[in-house]
């Protein structure tokens, strides 16, 4: 019998790396889609350690087309996808409102709500003709409110959560466990670590193997008691909203 297949499109070094070790871990396959092998080594290297079936896939998130296409591939020369994890992000680039682009604007959407859209639809049709999956959209507090210096993230993070609840008030009936993952932190990853300097402090950050952690057991709810929303944050962070 084969293992549970789960499907990472963003996997780096950080959070991606992490979900795929702990999936890994866990027993499943791991199938890890982005732009280059090179960019997702770290997630390679962590999960092969773990288990044998590590398998990387091309696409690039602006491109639903190739979303689509890895993930056909990964169900074909895999198996089914048991759980997909949606981790790609669009920049954080600063600017004022009216400083925004058409192109940045339309980058963003295509990163943050088509690239997950397409992700979405190719697999949730196995999905809710086997009763079962899980989706879980890697977001941020960003999702909650605007912004005056990130309005392209915000409004990226805003349509992934419409996309999110959408897709779970549509298909939570026939199985799927839908997920948008609120991260109001900063991970503990080696360029965060750099970029606060002096001021870094380990306690104040998220851990990405604890967030893989969280992941692991929210794909384990029982269906009488789903979350569709989580929010997650280190016990020192103050609150923001």
């Amino acid at each position: 019998m084969s293992q549970p297949v789960c499907a990472i499109i963003g996997a780096g070094e950080g959070l991606g790396r992490a979900l795929a070790a702990k999936f890994a871990s866990q027993e499943f396959d791991i199938a890890l889609i982005s732009r280059s092998e090179t960019g997702s080594a770290a997630a390679i290297e962590a999960a092969t350690g773990i288990t044998a079936n590590v398998r990387f896939f091309s696409a690039d998130a602006t491109q639903p087309d190739t979303i689509e296409t890895a993930l056909a591939k990964v169900a074909d020369e895999m198996d089914e996808i048991d759980v997909l994890i949606y981790n790609a992000r669009g920049e954080f680039t600063a600017c004022e409102p009216l400083d925004m682009t058409y192109a940045a604007l339309e980058d963003t959407y295509r990163v943050e709500v088509v690239g997950a859209f397409a992700a979405a639809k190719t697999v949730l049709p196995a999905m809710i003709k086997r009763s079962r999956g899980s989706i879980f959209f890697s977001s941020a507090t960003a999702a909650y409110r605007g912004s005056r210096t990130h309005p392209l993230y915000a409004i990226g993070k805003f349509g992934l959560r419409a996309l999110s609840q959408s897709l779970t008030k549509a298909y939570a009936k026939d199985g799927v466990h839908i997920v948008h993952v609120r991260l109001d932190c900063d991970l503990d990853v080696p360029y965060m670590r750099e970029a606060y300097g002096d001021k870094y402090d380990p306690a104040t950050l998220a851990s990405p193997s604890d967030v893989a952690e969280s992941y692991w057991l929210t794909h384990l709810q029982p269906q009488s008691a789903w979350s569709n929303e989580i929010e997650l944050r280190p016990y020192t962070e103050v609150w923001t909203y």
